[in-house]
Order: C-alpha cells, then structure tokens, then sequence
C-alpha cells in the first residue's frame, strides 16, 4: 500500500518521539534563532531540553514558551567562551537530570566587515564562540557519553564552511567541520554519534537585512532532530545549497569572482 507523504511524516514524528522522550538534551545559542527553535522542537518529541545562552531574560522567555505548551525545560545562562561556566553547565544538568544524552553545539557569531577593520578583541571573541566553545563543550560530555557507550553530538556550521566568503566566519566553520568529522571517525565504535548540519541562508538576526525570502530557523531544527536520532557526518540544508558547494569545490574561481572586492 502506498503511504501518503503526511502518512509518512506521522510515522516519523512517532519515531522521534519514542526515540527522545524523557532524552536530556543542551542546546546552546538558545536564546534565539535556530538555538530556540532547536530546543522547541526536541521539548516537542518529549525530550527534557536544557538552554544555554548569554542572555538570561532571553532565555527565560523561551523556557516560558516550551512550559507553557506543557513540555519541560531549563535555562541555565552560559558564557560558552567561558571554560568554568561550560563545566558548571554540564555537571549543572547532571546533578539535575544524572546524564546528558544530547549536545547541540549551536552557539555562534559573524559580522560582514572586511578582515583587516575587525579588531584582535573580536577574532579572539568569535574564534572562542564558533569554535573553541564547541570543543570545550564536547569534551565536557564526553567521559558521561562514553561511559555509557550513548550519545550524540550535533554541531551546527555552515555553508560558509564550504564556500569560503569571510576569513573569520568561514575559518571558524571551516574549523568546526574538520573537529566534527574527524571526532565522528574517532566514536564511530564508541556508541555516539557525532553529526554536523551546515545552513545556507536562514531567516535569524544574522541575516535580517537580506532583501529576499529565507527558510526559517525551524527547517534547521527539524533537521538536527532527525540527526540526534539518525546520526550522519554532514547535512547541508536546505538541500538546494549541495548544488552550490559541489560548484565551488569544481569551480573555486567562480566563488572568487562573486565576492565583492
């Protein structure tokens, strides 16, 4: 019998949800965009969400959103460039919930600004949040995750991964998938599953003055999700972006033509 597509994708919420239910699960970055709608989507399948972020009235205000529609979270404000705050997170969630089963590592900044305007204050600061705080995260859950031989880890790039468009943004992202990917080979055995998922273009704070429609932060959230679940090295989405970087990686002077000089 053929299934219809909203068939299918009612089978599939299902899965989530048994697959989920009752997971502990930190998203960082959660105070806004794809970090928020993350930590939505994973309370909706019945996880216990915890959300990380620097601003706690943010933040607040998105555990208010999730409790409201019955479903549990916890805000606890983390600094993610701050080593001591990132270790009280974990072992903040720990004590509260006895293990972590899911990170997403989401937090992250850019700014447009031509490298040599931008100052050594804000290469340390984004070099910290996109991509050493990621790594000062997954080493904080990985002994409870390998003990347990359970858990994945979910980072969050970019297409500018890929296609190098800004010396910083792109350096870090650039970074986090060469630490993703190598760490998926070294857990392959280990019972984690270590997942990366690289947005083109969507509709946050980071890209609010864009003149033409973008997918919102939900598309990225549904996506990393399924990747708790279905762990994958790289999921680039939406999917129409794979065509891009595969002309990238062919055609490199294309990409340096179309940036602006």
């Amino acid at each position: 019998m053929i299934k219809t597509r909203e068939e299918k994708e009612q089978r599939h919420a299902l899965r989530l949800s048994g697959a989920l239910s009752n997971a502990v699960v930190i998203v960082t970055g959660a105070s806004s965009g794809i970090g928020a709608a993350t930590a939505k989507e994973f309370a909706r399948h019945g996880a216990q969400v915890i959300l990380a972020a620097r601003r706690p009235e943010e933040l607040g205000a998105q555990v208010s959103a999730i409790t409201g529609e019955g479903n549990r979270a916890l805000a606890i404000p983390t600094d993610i460039t701050d080593e001591v705050q990132v270790t009280r997170l974990v072992e903040q969630t720990i004590e509260q919930f006895g293990r972590v089963d899911v990170l997403v590592n989401n937090a992250g900044i850019g700014q447009q600004k031509p490298f040599y305007k931008q100052s050594t204050a804000y290469i340390n600061r984004i070099l910290d949040t996109n991509l050493r705080g990621a790594m000062l995260a997954t080493h904080a859950v990985l002994p409870g995750m390998l003990e347990r031989r359970h858990g994945a880890i979910i980072s969050v790039a970019s297409v500018a991964g890929h296609i190098a468009i800004d010396p910083l943004y792109s350096g870090t992202k650039f970074g986090l998938r060469g630490f993703s990917r190598s760490l998926h080979g070294q857990l392959a055995r280990r019972g984690i599953g270590v997942s990366l998922v690289s947005p083109g273009f969507i509709d946050t704070n980071m890209n609010k003055r864009s003149r033409v429609p973008l997918p919102g932060p939900e598309l990225i959230a549904r996506t990393i999700v399924d990747l708790a679940v279905r762990p994958r090295r790289e999921v680039i989405v939406p999917r129409y972006y794979r065509l891009l970087v595969a002309i990238a990686n062919a055609f490199p002077w294309l990409v340096d033509l179309a940036m602006p000089r």
